[in-house]
């Protein structure tokens, strides 16, 4: 169905993880989203990505999508510890911390992670 006027579309925030070390998806990484709010961190969700690097759905959407601050905690030295088979040498968690203005745009959040350098921005 069509979008009418005046209608908009619900918000939502997606992921996904590259990992440019190895040219492949990210595959089996955990990722946490937290709220923050006075300074203060709140869990919402926990995933593992799946075969394409991605969240099998939106992290959050719809009224779930609040604006304010989020973390998103993505765990690459166990991610790169358990593929290499070796401790984390540099990189654990690497913390993105964003801030949605508008609860019904899509804001996505990737992250391209190497064991020693990563990237991120706002995606489409």
């Amino acid at each position: 169905m069509a979008l009418g006027a005046g209608m908009t579309t619900p918000g939502r925030l997606t992921t996904h993880v590259l990992d440019t070390a190895n040219g492949v998806p990210a595959k089996g990484m955990t990722i946490d989203l937290y709220s923050i709010e006075g300074g203060e961190a709140s869990l919402e969700k926990s995933v593992v990505t799946n075969d394409d690097g991605r969240c099998n759905g939106p992290l959050l959407e719809g009224d779930g999508l609040a604006e304010g601050a989020y973390r998103l905690n993505f765990h690459v030295g166990e991610y790169f510890s358990k593929i290499n088979g070796k401790p984390v040498e540099f990189l654990d968690v690497v913390a993105v911390d964003f801030r949605v203005s508008d609860s019904h745009a899509h804001y996505h959040v990737p992250l391209l992670v190497s064991p020693f350098g990563y990237s991120t921005y706002r995606g489409s």
